[in-house]
């Protein structure tokens, strides 16, 4: 029976390890991953149990400076969540080192926060040591060297949290492990896959919703700003659709059906319509 239970929000700058990190702790891909950067667009929330706690942890987008609606309101989403959690692990780079918006983040967050130090399997023990000594001054509660990647650290960061959960109901069935709705997951999926297939040349600047919902069959609208950048998505003969369709099948039920299409729609990103369209607000 459950009779601790807690929000966990996760902030940081874009491309620290914050979907990586939810997917580890939780133990299966909640969040969509990719290194281009703010690629989480709205808050996806993620549950763990154990014993008598129930955690759910909520992966944000990357705070940056925002060019569009849609910035404006990934940055909302990533502040609010702060004020609005049990605990907040703020996520900061080892490899990049602290920046200005490593210091505004760690200067806004409480000071019972948990500050997360990534990637540390990529740099030396100096660096990370280095990186702790800069972080000390903002005197937060407990500090942990990790690699989402290889899961080194996790451990102990996961007990902590689990510590710091209050009394409280369950708050989602036991066996549910997101509240994240069908339909956006798939369409997150295609947007993963197309980052990953086109890599460089896909433009950030794109957008999927499913259109269709009738499983097996799904079919899923891609949305780019510019005509000539369609050609890059559809990729030569249709290529690029054809592999990230293989790819998101993979992912689904056996015999599900994905049918994918390229839009052009020149003001997405600044459209209080689309956005809710695109399930982001």
């Amino acid at each position: 029976m459950i009779d601790h239970s807690g929000f966990v929000t996760i902030v940081g700058r874009p491309n620290v390890g914050k979907s990586t990190l939810l997917n580890e702790i939780v133990g299966q891909k909640i969040s969509i991953v990719s290194a281009m950067p703010n690629t989480t667009r709205s808050r996806v929330r993620g549950i763990v149990n154990r014993g008598n706690t129930q955690m759910v942890m909520v992966d944000t987008p990357g705070l940056h400076r925002p060019k569009s609606l849609l910035g404006e309101k990934m940055n909302a989403a990533a502040s609010d969540s702060i004020n609005e959690v049990d605990l907040v692990l703020v996520v900061i780079d080892a490899h990049a080192g602290l920046g200005k918006g490593d210091d505004m983040i760690l200067s806004s967050s409480p000071k019972e926060s948990f500050v997360v130090i990534n990637k540390c399997d990529a740099v030396r023990p100096a660096e990370i040591a280095k990186v702790l000594a800069q972080i000390g001054s903002y005197d937060k509660a407990e500090y942990f060297p990790i690699s989402a990647r290889t899961g080194d650290g996790i451990g102990e960061l996961v007990d902590a949290m689990f510590a710091k959960m209050p009394e409280g109901p369950e708050m989602f069935p036991s066996n549910m492990l997101s509240d994240t709705p069908k339909q956006l997951w798939v369409a997150d999926l295609v947007r993963e896959q197309l980052l990953k297939v086109a890599k460089e040349e896909l433009p950030h600047s794109i957008a999927t919703v499913v259109s269709e919902w009738d499983p097996p069959l799904i079919r899923v609208e891609i949305l780019v700003e510019r005509e000539s950048q369609k050609p890059i998505v559809i990729g030569k003969g249709g290529a690029v659709l054809k592999e990230v369709g293989t790819r998101v099948r993979q992912q689904l039920p056996k015999g599900t059906r994905i049918e994918l299409f390229v839009k052009v729609d020149k003001n997405w990103q600044g459209s209080e319509r689309a956005l809710t369209r695109l399930g982001l607000w």
